[in-house]
């Protein structure tokens, strides 16, 4: 089964592990080129593929959907489509998933057989995402090795899709009508099962049996709201979900990591433990395999091609904008040859972009006009092909009269940009901020605005001006002889303070007691 292991291939495929005690990375690399990233935080609950028993919170008929607490500090969002799990699931089969049917659920039927209080079962499918709850369905499955397993299947079998073969998808579903199922319980073959014997198969599905017996036994002995069942951490999801016949070695740099890593690898085959090596290297194991350079420039605005063009990348809450340029790129043949190469190689990149990144749902790429209908078709198919090796679910729709490429991408979680940044504490995640020159503006509009208030006072009005030191620059050289003037102008007296941890659109205007008469603070400066 695990010939591959001494057969010649042209690409190198390796696993590189990164286990620290707050984080751990993972890295697939082809060729000495990351493609594919992951990252987990130790202390904190992944919930994608938990399986809670929550209760009903209320039903909003409006939303046609659920609110379920599941113990966590927001309720759980749940479609009507998605409680009936006898009724409402059609096999995906890719990698397990299911499509709703979504037919018409009447309110009167949810209220009777979920009324608020009662308990249900739900698995979250969704992750918690800015500030909207988790979301979670009532449609279970439990994924091993190479099945996936549905308790309320009806009994369906089936292969997942991307395995493509028709002789292996016979001698697949040959086998799977062979194995021993529970009744009303449905399986599916992974694409990893591609290849595995009879053996395997049996080893997998006893292994989800033991977790499914497992998660039923929690489920009547736990009380709402409870986690019934978690997903292993991803130290353990690579050897499940990543390591496929294509890995050359396995790569990590934690002895207690590496030990546990062999022994379940050691339940699938003996040989896949021989792909697993511990790392020794006194650099850091993803500096010293080029990953870190590589997660360095893939998290930047700006990704460069080959070709010389580039991306835009931007993050939105509604959408993905991507934009493609052609930038120095300069084709030795026609220009509309030379837009298709850029084109092609953008599509590519995008789709490893998205990978890296794990961005999703809407996503919007401005490709280069295109004149030729056939090249268009050319760039739909260079995307649905670099798309086949994409884990999450994707649809791409083809180039529209505006030039640009519509598709969806499946998104459970926060993006990784998400997980490791934080928004700028000066352009609050805007990306700009006020010139030097636009807050001189506003400073001599307020301070005029003070100083006609005391005109009709006796004495000299006194005002002092806190800024932050980029301001105090253009005060004191572009703008001097305009503030002397107003001085002159409105019979005062300026003085002006730079702070260095001021915001550098914050102000304050001061009275000569210290009492502040106008500020724009850090909170109103965005």
């Amino acid at each position: 089964m695990f010939g591959w292991l001494f057969r010649r291939k042209t690409k190198k495929r390796e696993i590189v592990v990164n286990v620290e005690k707050l984080e751990t990375r993972v890295a697939v690399v082809e060729n000495g080129r990351v493609e594919e990233f992951q990252v987990e935080h130790p202390m904190e609950e992944r919930l994608v593929g938990c399986v809670f028993k929550g209760r009903i919170q209320n039903l909003e008929h409006d939303l046609q959907a659920a609110f379920v607490d599941i113990g966590l500090k927001k309720n759980a969002f749940l479609h009507y489509w998605d409680m009936l799990p006898d009724e409402s699931g059609l096999l995906d089969e890719e990698e397990g998933g299911r499509q709703s049917r979504r037919r018409r659920i009447s309110n009167e039927e949810i209220e009777k057989r979920f009324p608020p209080g009662s308990e249900i079962v739900v698995q979250v499918t969704k992750g918690p995402i800015g500030t909207k709850g988790p979301r979670v369905t009532a449609n279970l499955s439990l994924p091993g090795r190479y099945l996936v397993m549905m308790p309320s299947a009806k009994a369906t079998r089936g292969v997942s899709r991307k395995i493509a073969d028709g002789k292996e998808r016979l001698r697949l579903k040959k086998i799977l009508d062979r194995l021993p199922l529970p009744p009303g319980v449905g399986i599916i073959v992974r694409t990893v099962g591609s290849g595995a014997n009879q053996r395997a198969f049996c080893r997998d599905l006893r292994n989800i049996l033991d977790v499914w017996g497992q998660l039923q036994g929690n489920i009547k002995a736990m009380k709402a709201p409870a986690c019934v069942y978690s997903e292993p951490d991803l130290v353990e999801r690579v050897v499940r979900d990543w390591l496929t016949e294509d890995i050359d070695r396995v790569t990590i740099d934690d002895e207690a990591a590496y030990a546990r890593i062999r022994e379940v690898a050691g339940r699938i085959s003996r040989r896949a433990r021989r792909v697993i090596e511990l790392y020794r290297g006194h650099l850091p194991i993803f500096d010293h395999y080029g990953v870190e350079s590589q997660m360095e420039e893939a998290f930047r605005r700006k990704v460069n091609l080959k070709s010389g063009g580039y991306l835009v990348i931007d993050e939105t809450e509604a959408l993905i904008s991507i934009d493609v340029n052609t930038g120095r790129h300069r084709g030795t043949g026609s220009q509309e040859d030379a837009i298709l190469e850029v084109n092609t190689e953008a599509v590519e990149e995008v789709a490893r972009q998205m990978r890296l990144r794990n961005i999703g749902g809407l996503v919007v790429i401005d490709l280069i006009d295109m004149k030729s209908r056939k090249h268009q078709n050319q760039i739909y198919k260079a995307m649905k092909a670099a798309l086949r090796r994409d884990r999450a679910r994707t649809n791409v729709l083809p180039i529209s009269e505006l030039g640009l490429m519509e598709m969806t991408r499946q998104r459970q979680e926060e993006s990784l940009l998400s997980q490791m940044y934080i928004d700028c504490p000066y352009c609050k995640g805007h990306g700009v901020i006020k010139s030097p020159l636009a807050i001189s503006v506003d400073i001599q509009r307020q301070i005029a605005a003070v100083m006609r208030r005391f005109q009709g006072d006796p004495g000299e009005t006194e005002l002092q001006v806190l800024v932050s030191p980029s301001v105090m620059e253009r005060l004191r050289n572009e703008d001097e002889q305009m503030l002397v003037e107003m001085q002159k102008r409105y019979s005062g007296r300026l003085t002006f303070k730079s702070e260095v941890a001021r915001h550098p659109e914050s102000f304050a205007i001061l009275d000569k007691n210290g009492k502040v008469l106008y500020a724009v603070s850090e909170s109103h400066a965005v």
